[in-house]
């Protein structure tokens, strides 16, 4: 039996990864959760699994939650501060960071430091802080288990593999909700056109990321530090099926691939449960032979900017890839809201990106700085 932290516990990976704890309730226990202020979500799973320790937003969601709720035996916390205590706990055997945003990665450092695995989903804790986070998890022994499909596809092509013999790594891209449209047919699309994903069932913000490809810019970056490997050494190919999850290349041309069908629990159970695999009953099985062909094609970056902003932030590192990270949650925020369009969202990254003097090998504070500065500065140039 597993006791498992869920930080951001009423998002989709959070849902998600609900469905798999339901599934094997011989194997896991909900031991703490986190979430906002989505207290119609997080009812029936407080009164459902019980958790020790709950952790809200704020008061008064905390005095919502107390309100509407029929029965709660564990404590309840509120503020960011308190995720460390879920986190920390001798109970816990697991974390799983599924938050939004930049708000996990105090909690995922001070985890580390108390040994508890890491189920990773939250790709800003990387992003902002790959190597204060790398650092740590190297010094302490504990494992990075990646619950991005196309992470989790990395991870298992190079299970028993050498490092040394990888050539590269390969992160297929579906092209999310605008992927045959032109630059010039995206000029005045809207938010529900935007978040119509596809492939997968997905939250917004994220959905929005992978119509900029700002999401698979984010992963190419947590890819270089969860694999500790160059930016050069990472392509991105666009892939629109989403069958292959990712592909590793070795030095004598073989690649293997993960493959299976959108099922983002497929990914989380197989961090919760490694290195053994259990089964997933309500999986879909692939049908090669139903889908019959599969369809790739070469990024094309003039037409997803994004992804190449991406890039360069990355591989200038420092401060930059916070700024990045900030002045996009703030954009995609602002989108949303229907206060820009959607071409805004990488004008608003590439100028905060220009404007930014950048500091090399920033600690934790002068991240959680850079990355406050940035989110106030979009909306004074807006």
């Amino acid at each position: 039996m597993k006791n498992i932290t869920l930080l951001g516990a009423t998002g989709s990976i959070g849902i998600q990864t609900i469905d798999v704890i339901k599934q094997h309730p011989d194997k896991f226990k909900l031991f703490a959760i986190s979430f906002g202020e989505n207290i119609q979500r997080a009812l029936p799973i407080i009164e459902e699994f019980q958790p020790l320790w709950i952790v809200v937003k704020n008061k008064e969601a905390k005095e919502k939650l107390i309100n509407a709720a029929t029965k709660i035996d564990g404590q309840i916390l509120y503020g960011t501060d308190s995720l460390d205590t879920i986190c920390e706990h001798d109970g816990v055997d697991i974390v799983v960071n599924a938050v939004m945003g930049s708000v996990g990665l105090s909690a995922t450092l001070n985890a580390i430091r108390n040994k508890k695995q890491i189920a990773i989903a939250n790709k800003e804790t990387l992003v902002t802080a790959g190597h204060l986070v790398m650092a740590e998890a190297k010094k302490y022994n504990v494992d990075l288990l990646p619950i991005d499909s196309e992470h989790s596809a990395i991870f298992q092509a190079l299970n028993g593999e050498e490092k040394k013999q990888v050539n590269k790594i390969i992160l297929t891209a579906s092209g999310g909700s605008f992927r045959d449209k032109t630059r010039k047919e995206l000029e005045n699309v809207t938010v529900q056109d935007a978040l119509k994903h596809p492939n997968w069932s997905m939250g917004a913000k994220i959905t929005i990321d992978s119509a900029t490809m700002m999401n698979k810019g984010l992963e190419v970056i947590e890819a270089h530090w969860l694999f500790n490997i160059s930016f050069d050494q990472i392509e991105v190919v666009q892939h629109k099926e989403s069958i292959i999850h990712s592909m590793v290349e070795f030095v004598d041309s073989s690649i293997i691939a993960q493959l299976g069908t959108p099922d983002m629990r497929v990914p989380i159970q197989y961090a919760l449960t490694y290195p053994n695999r259990e089964s997933l009953p309500t999986a879909n099985k692939l049908d090669l032979v139903s889908i019959g062909k599969l369809h790739f094609q070469q990024m094309d970056y003039n037409r997803f900017p994004g992804l190449k902003l991406a890039f360069e932030a990355g591989k200038a590192g420092g401060t930059l890839p916070t700024v990045l990270n900030a002045a996009n949650e703030i954009a995609v925020d602002l989108f949303l809201n229907e206060k820009i369009s959607f071409l805004q969202i990488e004008d608003i990254v590439e100028k905060m990106l220009s404007n930014h003097q950048n500091i090399a090998n920033p600690d934790l504070e002068t991240i959680q700085s850079v990355d406050l500065e940035t989110r106030k500065k979009v909306l004074e140039v807006l």
